[in-house]
């Protein structure tokens, strides 16, 4: 049994990591309120843009009345050969199940779709998810090619794909997740586009953890490409949060100081709301063609940016809920310890007083 110097040493040791794990509770309690006020500043932008398009398909034909054509290739469907997976997992550690139950997720989809025989792409971001496919799957191999025409005055570059596994790592977004901007998930949101117009990939796919509060999120396999209904998320697989998830997550809210309800719709996104199902005959200045060609691009760009705020948010609310439970085992940890070393010292006492009387009797 280890002896009272040795309790007090691990005891120092507990509590000092009980102070960091504490401290880092509070840091992600304010990170949590930052992301969360982030995510619902955005909201209004998606719902109104949203409402544009549900009112422009209510309104004109999706199909060109002379060819009868799509009018955009992102509403386009295709059999699903080739799949492209977007995996939104976080940076950072300390968030318990977080990152794992992301990586579960997004391996139940790739063993399902494998047994279809579909090729898969993988777009990993945030560095747990990059670490995780890099030692899993091979990257994507790519050969830039250049064609000089007209004596040399002109230059065509092209990239090639030499595609040797089922499954490969196609781009690994490093950083984005640092501070979530919108011109570089505009750069993402394009290339995966270009590449769908080219019928390179058939779908696309995002798997994140969706925000609603720190009580209400879940893990979503959502369809992202082709575009199937506007205003509405295709969900393809859910996992929801246990009860016990959901009493630690609100325990740990509550002594933040965080809320767990969730936020309101304000006025103004009523009001987008009310704007693409109004019975009002707008008149638009550009021809279907075009603005479809402005706006899907865009809508797109927003469901990605909206699904890396949320998964932004909810890596914070894991990670306040994980330091939270640590904090409280810590104390938990210190309470046993102390009444250990409370036995160990009244033993040692007692002997020492059994060994003096002993003692004093034999003389």
């Amino acid at each position: 049994m280890a002896n009272v110097l040795d309790l007090r040493r691990r005891i120092r040791s507990v509590k000092n990591t009980r102070q960091i794990t504490k401290a880092m509770k509070m840091v992600s309690a304010a990170k949590l309120r930052r992301a969360q006020e982030r995510a619902m500043r955005a909201r209004p932008y998606a719902r109104m843009l949203t409402s544009v398009l549900v009112s422009m398909v209510r309104r004109t034909d999706l199909y060109n009345e002379d060819t009868g054509e799509v009018l955009h290739p992102l509403l386009v469907e295709r059999e699903e050969k080739n799949v492209l997976v977007i995996v939104i997992a976080g940076d950072k550690g300390f968030a318990g199940a977080f990152n794992s139950n992301i990586g579960k997720a997004a391996q139940r989809f790739i063993d399902e779709r494998r047994k279809l025989g579909q090729t898969i792409d993988l777009e990993p971001v945030g560095k747990k998810a990059i670490a995780l496919y890099k030692k899993k799957f091979p990257a994507a191999n790519y050969e830039k090619t250049e064609q000089h025409y007209d004596n040399d005055l002109s230059t065509h570059y092209d990239t090639i794909r030499h595609r040797a596994q089922p499954i490969e790592v196609a781009v690994e977004h490093v950083g984005l997740l640092l501070r979530v901007d919108f011109d570089d998930v505009s750069e993402l949101a394009r290339s995966i586009i270009e590449r769908y117009e080219r019928a390179e990939i058939d779908s696309v796919y995002l798997i994140y953890n969706e925000f609603k509060s720190v009580i209400s999120q879940r893990v979503v396999v959502e369809k992202l490409l082709p575009i199937r209904k506007l205003g509405s998320q295709e969900i393809t697989a859910a996992e929801e949060m246990t009860e016990e998830q959901k009493e630690a997550a609100a325990r740990a809210a509550s002594s933040a100081g965080v809320s767990v309800q969730e936020p309101e719709d304000e006025e103004a996104e009523a009001e987008a709301k009310k704007f693409g199902t109004a019975d009002v005959d707008y008149i638009f200045d550009q021809p279907p063609e075009q603005l479809f060609r402005d706006l899907l691009p865009r809508y797109v760009t927003t469901q990605i940016f909206h699904a890396l705020l949320e998964s932004a948010a909810a890596e914070h609310a894991a990670r306040m809920t994980a330091t939270d439970a640590a904090t409280k085992n810590a104390g938990d940890l210190i309470d046993s310890l102390s009444l250990t070393m409370n036995r160990v010292r009244q033993a040692a006492i007692t002997k020492e007083i059994i060994e003096i009387v002993s003692g004093a009797a034999a003389l």
